[in-house]
């Protein structure tokens, strides 16, 4: 069997990171498609990139057999055996950075993201703040492939191509109800919308006569959203029920996505779904806007101390009332039904 050359893509996480890294891999094999692509990530985020032709999958473990100096060369070890002709380093910490410099050792040619933090730094700072849109994340991501000398050009567009849907899911949309998916839940709790306003804004969209699928999260989160499903009609709960390549599948035949800054965000754009966003310390200008998004879709407060925090790993420091909070549950379900309006005149 011949060996393949390949370039070899490094990006860990966080699970949105992960999901534009895949955004921006349908492109570049589309430009260049007889491009051979090694994406090395986490196992669960296998299902980003399984649908993108010329692109395989090689799993990190780095609680396990890729943990410390050791684990990671064996990674190397692993990857090197693919004949690999470059490494775009798209995360930048110190695991990604060891494992290049192995490559590196190697003789093989990378090449690191470069990550703005200095801008991101005057954008989120409380004194002299530069409010001013920065890189996108997913132009950083396609810089890097340049820097290799892989030409490609983003359309910032997003595809709408409903997939297969999961068997289970087949009955659930068998109704004419507008569908409605809904990611209430984040990383971090500071871009969180708060769940009673949640809880309302689901009571306002079932009132309406749409159905809502509640997507991410673990126990906690299954709990939070049986709960809903029971005080309320036409609520999907599809926490722990699907599979991550099957809620990829989901969310593609959905009309529209509600997220926080969040992975559902990114999740929904992978798949062409528009997405109405709710950002609360975080800002857009930041480059985490979900790919093919427009930023008319997403909801936030003008406040001089927004945004703070680049990853929302923050709390804000709007005041007594967090930013995010100061969005009324009337001005989702106002955002989400013009986005909706527009989808029927478009295809009037």
């Amino acid at each position: 069997m011949s060996i393949t050359e390949q370039l070899v893509v490094l990006r860990f996480s966080a699970m949105g990171d992960v999901a534009m890294v895949a955004s921006v891999l349908k492109e570049l094999t589309a430009q260049h498609p007889q491009l051979k692509v090694l994406m090395v990530s986490r196992k669960n985020f296998e299902a980003f990139f399984s649908d993108i032709e010329n692109v395989s999958f090689h799993p990190i473990y780095p609680k396990q057999q890729h943990q410390g100096f050791l684990g990671l060369y064996r990674l190397f070890k692993e990857i090197k055996s693919q004949q690999v002709i470059a490494v775009a380093d798209l995360h930048d910490n110190i695991r990604s950075r060891i494992l290049s410099l192995f490559f590196r050792l190697a003789g093989v040619k990378i090449k690191r993201i470069d990550k703005g933090r200095s801008e991101k730094k005057a954008l989120t700072r409380a004194q002299h703040k530069i409010l001013q849109p920065l890189k996108p994340t997913v132009e950083r991501y396609a810089d890097t492939f340049r820097a290799l000398g892989f030409e490609i050009k983003l359309s910032h567009q997003r595809y709408k191509q409903p997939l297969h849907l999961p068997q289970e899911a087949i009955p659930l949309f068998k109704n004419d109800l507008k569908k409605i998916g809904i990611a209430p839940f984040a990383q971090h709790v500071y871009k969180m919308y708060p769940l009673e306003k949640m809880e309302k804004v689901i009571e306002l969209l079932t009132q309406l006569g749409y159905q809502i699928f509640v997507f991410g999260g673990g126990d906690k989160e299954f709990a939070i959203a049986e709960t809903w499903q029971q005080k309320f009609p036409n609520i999907i709960n599809t926490i722990k029920q699907f599979a991550l390549k099957e809620e990829l599948h989901i969310i593609s035949n959905l009309d529209v996505m509600l997220s926080m800054d969040s992975s559902g965000m990114h999740m929904a754009s992978l798949v062409g779904t528009p997405v109405i966003s709710v950002w609360g310390p975080t800002h857009p200008y930041a480059g985490f806007l979900g790919y093919g998004q427009s930023i008319d879709d997403c909801l936030q407060i003008d406040h001089p101390n927004r945004p703070n925090s680049i990853y929302g790993n923050k709390p804000c420091l709007c005041g007594d009332e967090e930013c995010i909070a100061m969005i009324t549950p009337e001005m989702i379900v106002g955002k989400i039904n013009q986005k909706l309006n527009d989808q029927a005149i478009n295809l009037s």
